[in-house]
């Protein structure tokens, strides 16, 4: 808004100067372009946070916080590389109060409106675990004013800090954490605590902050359940020194002159993990669609080479070999050659996906597509079941529960993403008996037909797969019954709509096992009289994707 003021000064100025002859009349209004222009010009701005120092001495005090957030702004003030507009930074004692911090982040949503903002959150300090009013075990941020024996009503929650940072306007905002929780370095744990998950693992007691909203970017200095260090050598914490290297210009891995978010982290996990001999994993939560929008240092200059790139969990651990060479691990991402290149996933000796793919200079192509696109989504399947009406009459008077054999075929993501197209024939034939008259039952011969077509949504993890949508289908039924001429052959066929449901079991790379059931309704006449019946059925088998 103050960026606007002049403008609307100006504006204020041109209606006070006319006179009321001239009310509802064009005035003539002049604009600074220049002004224009940096009003809407979006803005790079950063809250750093290093907290050393805490007034209950059961927090130890930590050596570098304060030259982190420092090191920091340095970096992203420098006219040649970050080149941000506004770094706040908080390291003295009265800044670093719960309350305060919780001032800066609100004043931060007030002055950071505009959706293409690039805002930037870092804190360097004490991480901890406590329960809060109900019980639940949380995570917070030790501020300098909390209470070791009172952390849930005196710490940050880290719940609160996320949703603060949540608030933010900006589509482009980064959350870093040089923190940790888990007893060790950077974190100190209440003895009680300590001794009661001194058996349990990390990551089953709490799920971490790193599940972050839309648009955004978290990234922590340490996986769960890890220590984030510092080191005496490099006078900082080891991500946050190595963060600030990357923004240097070292982690411009795809050479377009910028370096991104996505960039840095990457430059920064690879040498803590060296740094610390594995110790010490970084981790990151990124959801992002197309290119990385933050741009942390320097500025676009030219094309970059072609990246390849994941931050989903589920691909964790894989190595991306481009042409036969092993590039990185992810979550993570490597810059290649432009042109036509191999692209591998690989675990230990497994080969999750295999495919030569053409890229070129500037694309960022994530590997959840390739591996997408790599998957079969077509599936032809053969399945045995069971045919029936819902209401008992039907089952007495129509047909009773029958055999029937169907064959399904299923387009997954058709027409739209996370949507299916399935058809399916069905076909049952054999001998039944009704109980028609008194004195004993009427056998028949029956053929039944089914043939229809839906579009169920599609739930997926891992190697399952969950289906559900509406259906219409086809049914033709024919009956003829045997020695008795007064009753003849009958046949009926409708058209019903319905829904359907089944599930999917990948137990090979094509081949899967397969269920689903249907519940339609039809109108069928008997003896002349028409009514609405149900009729449903249920099928299991075998399918091969193609």
């Amino acid at each position: 808004m103050r960026r606007l003021l002049p403008i609307l000064l100006a504006v204020l100025t041109a209606c006070a100067g006319a006179t009321s002859r001239d009310k509802g009349a064009l005035v003539p209004l002049r604009l600074d372009e220049d002004a224009l222009t940096t009003a809407y010009t979006p803005r790079r701005m950063a809250l750093l946070v290093g907290i050393s120092e805490f007034d209950d001495p059961q927090w130890r005090g930590l050596r570098y916080p304060a030259k982190d957030a420092t090191d920091l702004a340095a970096t992203m003030l420098d006219p040649t590389r970050g080149r941000f507009d506004q770094v706040r930074v908080l390291t003295k004692p009265e800044e670093t109060t719960r309350a305060a911090i919780l001032a800066a982040l609100k004043r931060l949503r007030e002055e950071a409106h505009r959706p293409d903002d690039v805002v930037v959150v870092y804190f360097s300090a004490h991480g901890t675990l406590a329960r809060d009013a109900k019980g639940e075990l949380r995570r917070y941020l030790v501020t300098r004013d909390a209470s070791y024996r009172a952390i849930a009503q005196t710490a940050l929650p880290m719940d609160m800090l996320k949703a603060e940072f949540d608030a933010l306007p900006s589509r482009r905002r980064l959350l870093v954490l040089a923190s940790c929780h888990s007893g060790n370095g950077k974190s100190l744990l209440p003895k009680e605590l300590e001794k009661e998950l001194s058996g349990v693992k990390s990551g089953f007691y709490a799920r971490p902050l790193e599940e972050s909203s839309r648009a955004s970017m978290v990234f922590a200095a340490c996986d769960w359940g890890e220590t984030a260090r510092e080191d005496e050598g490099l006078r900082n914490d080891i991500y946050t020194h190595f963060l600030v290297e990357g923004l240097g210009g070292g982690a411009d891995r795809n050479s377009d002159g910028a370096v991104t978010a996505t960039e840095a982290h990457d430059y920064a996990r690879r040498r803590t993990f060296a740094f610390t001999e594995g110790r010490q994993r970084p981790s990151a939560e990124v959801l992002e669609v197309g290119a990385d929008p933050i741009v942390l240092s320097g500025s676009i200059s030219r094309t970059g080479r072609p990246e390849l790139f994941s931050y989903n969990p589920r691909l964790d651990g894989f190595i991306l070999k481009v042409d036969g060479e092993p590039r990185t691990e992810l979550p993570g991402g490597a810059a290649v050659v432009p042109g036509k290149r191999t692209v591998e996933l690989t675990k230990g000796d497994a080969v999750l996906m295999r495919r030569d793919v053409e890229v070129a200079a500037g694309e960022r192509l994530p590997l959840e597509q390739l591996l997408s696109e790599a998957f079969p989504r077509r599936s032809l399947s053969l399945l045995g079941g069971f045919f029936t009406f819902a209401d008992a009459r039907s089952r007495a008077e129509l047909l009773p529960m029958a055999p029937e054999a169907t064959l399904s075929l299923r387009l997954e993501d058709r027409p739209l993403r996370d949507f299916g197209l399935l058809f399916d024939v069905g076909f049952s034939t054999g001998r039944r008996e009704l109980r028609l008259r008194p004195d004993g039952d009427v056998p028949f011969r029956y053929t039944t037909l089914t043939a229809g077509v839906a579009m169920p949504y599609l739930w997926r993890w891992e190697r399952l797969t969950l289906f559900a949508g509406p259906r219409v289908a086809g049914l033709y039924l024919g009956r003829s019954f045997e020695g008795d001429n007064s009753v003849g052959g009958q046949s009926y066929f409708t058209v019903s709509p319905g829904v359907v449901a089944g599930m999917v079991l990948r137990v090979g790379e094509r081949l899967e096992l397969t269920a689903q059931s249907q519940l339609m309704l039809t109108y069928v006449v008997v003896d002349g009289v028409g009514q609405a019946v149900g009729f449903t059925g249920g099928w299991a088998g075998v399918g091969y994707r193609f």
